[in-house]
């Protein structure tokens, strides 16, 4: 009890003296808002007065703490605009209002991802990137995934569906899948704490829609000291939060596919100081692909409310997020030639453009879950995501230059995610031959049909597996200190991370022809004429790859203090510096198979394949308890040579440990030091910044080695372990030729190669040399609301796998919009995708062919040519 009163007696004094500082002190807070000639808010402008400065959030909204009573000229400045003052003497009634004229171009100018203090682009010593709503519409993108191609240095692998994209940044690979070395966030904090996680990528839990308003991306720089397990960057969703009011409402269909989707959203003022934002969508069909089946139903909600102080804000948030997509795995295609020059093309039945391995005819799946009963998940369930989640975020400025911040969220995610997958694409003949000899294939239907031997047959995988537990809590709180007259910025901070991963592999084997129009099962009968199988099911399990049932039950502990340190030397130069110590503590367990008998269809026969059930091992579970920390670092300097042209340099070294990853080999899960449980990443880069009356453009060359100790990867049955180093050239350019006409333009050269093993010297698996992307939107009349664009997204030729035999073409996709202003508030968009329905390659399992011969390979490719229509009313 004493020691409480002795608490309370000390927070009283605290809270007195903070208070005090607050009434007595000598400043005030000078407020006032940013916005374009349209009336939208201008976020990240620079504004100052005297030695103070600070910029506007995502609302256009600013604070400055000034002297009461003296006289200051307030000047506010953005890229892309002309320069506004106005002359004032500091009350603490005095409220600003600037109106920002065009330029030439309305470039995002400041971001506030992976930063201590936003700075205009021309000013930082980092490669950021920032894409409004409005340009992510004109790229007219179908996933969250393909909007990333824009991004310069980013390679996002977006053939997979809704989620379950490979990202990688600068030529730093992608070793076992999802984005392991590039943090997704949601309003500053991760969506999962690691984002490679086998069938829980973090890009599953993330949706785009109208409650987004800008995407921000910034690439190696300051990213490893300011977030864990993101050395590459961070890409981070900004949502609105009403402060400008008004809203929108959009429906869309699919023109010449099935989908349907409704997106709302709405924020404004409530009182003095009081805001809220509220919105959603809610969609459902079969998708760009054809499953045959409903495979897209489901949504997400997110409401947020924020009050203002006059020294803060405080804004608590929260997401419901429930949507079912189809997860597209590697499907058949056939190529000849040779392996340096292939020739792709659609196998026999099967279009690669538009077909999906999913089929009527495999809608659901039976197997023993992890606590030995029996369950039947449906197919038609996909990438499943739900997620629960509510958070605040607060910032007050104390005085003296203090400022403490604060991000914390606590999200109760699970799902499910099921798919099929094709192990192996063959003849039936040669499928037939695995089950022994004199073994045949019918078709699983009622007349029995025998399968003809030129038939090709997929031996389907079905990777069912249940998300039973990823919650997860996040905190990061910061404290900053700016000394007047010194130009030194201080920041300390401290993250808190606690990640469940708890998930169960439940798989099963089936034989199914190559068809895209609802593929049958196939049954497999012995040289006797005794069946094998049960309705295409052969097993429950997956013997071809030696059965893959699992269970994990982890946490992870992550504890991160962090600094840094920003000193402006001079009004040109600028220095920054940082620190970041991540330690992790593992705890939990994870269990592999074993096979039992069981009459799975309680028909009270066990049939072939109930003879050896393959189950989670739950009384043989793998205790896991063992801690990681790696340190990371940052250091870089920026100089202005004009207020339109700087050149900045960066050196940074950060770490990306792994999840589940590693709890496959058997090691010794207590013991930290005998585990590859981090991968660490060196970068150096330099870049210039130019600023055109009409344009911008923004390059850095950079260089990056990458030491892995490898991770399990589930598709290939096999742990990956490799060093890599990789230098390139980024080029982020737009140029307005005229008043209506507008281009864009994205590019990364990057040569990247294996350093050890057996592939050393090799190109790593999936790495072109040459990514780009041109945008260029015309406005075709005297309503800014007429615009035509197009997008030209492409990249130069990669390998299949690291030993670089077979070759993945190059290609390049078109995609278009045209929009027109109907009346006032109300526009009709169609956007086409892929409009010359191109066959583009993002990765392949198998790693050669048997050149100048037919062979049929397992790759996933890009959707094909999809055409959608939109209706919004902006009000």
């Amino acid at each position: 009890m004493t020691k409480i009163t002795q608490f309370l007696k000390q927070s009283s004094l605290l809270f007195f003296l903070l208070a005090s500082v607050a009434v007595f002190g000598q400043s005030v807070a000078v407020k006032g808002t940013v916005k374009d000639a349209q009336g939208l808010p201008v976020p990240g402008a620079s504004v100052t007065a005297g030695t103070a400065g600070t910029a506007t959030d995502v609302d256009g909204n600013f604070s400055l703490s000034l002297q009461s009573g003296q006289s200051y000229t307030v000047s506010v400045s953005f890229v892309g605009y002309k320069t506004a003052s106005q002359a004032i003497t500091a009350t603490s009634k005095t409220e600003l209002s600037f109106v920002l004229e065009e330029e030439s171009t309305t470039l995002e100018d400041v971001v506030v991802t992976g930063v201590v203090n936003p700075r205009s682009k021309i000013k930082s010593s980092v490669s950021i990137t920032s894409i409004d709503a409005k340009q992510v519409e004109q790229g007219a993108p179908r996933t969250t995934a393909e909007i990333f191609r824009t991004i310069p240095g980013i390679r996002s692998e977006s053939s997979g569906g809704e989620g379950n994209a490979n990202i990688a940044v600068r030529g730093v690979p992608i070793s076992s899948g999802g984005s392991k070395y590039l943090q997704l966030q949601e309003d500053g904090l991760p969506v999962l704490m690691y984002g490679d996680i086998a069938f829980a990528t973090a890009d599953i839990f993330t949706r785009f829609d109208a409650n987004i308003a800008r995407i921000e991306a910034i690439r190696g720089g300051s990213a490893s000291t300011l977030a864990s397990n993101s050395p590459g960057g961070i890409i981070n969703f900004i949502s609105k939060t009403g402060k400008t009011e008004g809203g929108s409402m959009t429906t869309s269909f699919g023109v010449d596919y099935d989908n349907f989707r409704t997106d709302i959203e709405y924020g404004g003022k409530i009182a003095d100081g009081l805001y809220f934002h509220a919105g959603g969508f809610y969609r459902t069909g079969e998708g760009v692909r054809s499953p045959n089946f409903n495979a897209n139903n489901g949504g997400q909600f997110k409401f947020n409310i924020t009050k203002e102080f006059e020294r803060g804000s405080v804004t608590v948030y929260t997401k419901f997020l429930n949507d079912r997509a189809a997860a597209y795995m590697p499907m058949p295609i056939e190529v000849s030639g040779t392996n340096a020059d292939p020739n792709w093309g659609d196998a026999p039945n099967y279009d690669a453009t538009t077909g999906a391995l999913q089929s009527i005819y495999l809608k659901h799946n039976v197997s023993l879950d992890r606590n030995g009963n029996i369950q039947r998940r449906d197919v038609a369930d996909g990438m499943n995501p739900v997620s629960k989640s509510i958070g605040v975020n607060a910032t007050f400025e104390i005085g003296e230059g203090w400022k403490v911040t604060e991000n914390g969220r606590f999200s109760k995610n699970s799902g499910g995610f099921i798919a099929p997958f094709p192990a192996q694409v063959a003849t039936a003949t040669d499928i037939a031959a695995t089950f022994g000899a004199g073994s045949t294939l019918a078709y699983a239907d009622n007349n029995a049909q025998a399968v003809s031997g030129s038939q090709l047959v997929s031996r389907i995988h079905m990777f069912d597996t249940q998300l039973n537990n990823f919650d997860n809590f996040m905190n990061d709180l910061r404290i900053s200190k700016k000394i007047e007259g010194t130009g030194l910025s201080l920041t300390a901070g401290y993250f808190k991370s606690i990640q469940n991963i708890s998930m169960s592999w439940t798989w099963n084997s089936y034989l199914m022809e190559v068809n895209d129009n609802n593929a049958r099962l196939i049954d497999v009968l012995d040289a006797g004429g005794n069946a094998l199988s049960e309705n295409g099911l052969y097993a429950y399990g997956t013997p071809f790859w030696g059965n893959l049932a699992r269970n994990y039950d982890t946490q992870y502990n992550v504890s991160a203090p962090y600094m840094n340190v920003s000193f402006d030397v001079t009004e040109q130069f600028n220095l920054e510096g940082g620190l970041r110590y991540d330690r992790g503590v593992v705890t939990g367990n994870f269990a592999g198979g074993v096979a039992t008998e069981r009459d799975m269809n309680n028909d009270g026969v066990i049939s072939a394949p109930e003879q050896n059930v393959f189950a989670i091992d739950t009384a043989n579970p793998t205790t896991v308890n063992y801690d990681y920390d790696y340190l990371s670092y940052t250091i870089g300097g920026n100089y202005l040579i004009t207020d339109k042209q700087s050149v900045f340099a960066r050196y940074s070294l950060g770490g990306s440990a792994k999840a589940d990853r590693i709890l496959f080999s058997g090691l010794n899960y207590m013991n930290g030091d005998e585990i590859n449980a981090k991968d660490m990443l060196s970068q150096a880069e330099v870049g210039y910044k130019q600023k055109f009356s009409n344009g911008y453009v923004f390059g850095t060359l950079f260089y990056s080695e990458t030491t892995e100790e490898g991770g399990f990867e589930a598709t290939t049955n096999s742990i990956i372990e490799n060093d890599y180093r990789s230098m390139g050239l980024e080029i982020e350019a737009g140029y307005n030729p005229t008043e209506k006409l507008n281009l864009r333009f994205n590019g990364t050269y990057t040569k990247a190669e294996v350093v050890s093993g057996v592939n050393d010297g090799n190109d790593p698996r999936r790495q072109p040399r040459f990514m780009y992307s041109v945008l260029p939107t015309f406005n075709f009349s005297d309503k800014k609301s007429d615009i035509i664009g197009l997008s030209f997204i492409g990249q130069t030729k990669a390998y299949a796998q690291d030993d670089n035999q077979l070759v993945m073409n190059g290609f390049l996709i078109v995609n278009g919009f045209v929009e027109f202003g109907l009346t006032k508030g109300l526009s009709l968009n169609l956007a086409a995708n892929n409009i010359f329905d191109t066959l583009a390659i993002t990765e392949a399992e198998e790693g050669s062919i048997t050149e100048n011969t037919t062979n049929i390979v397992r790759a996933r490719p890009l959707p094909g040519r999809s055409v959608s229509a939109a209706i919004t009313y902006r009000f």
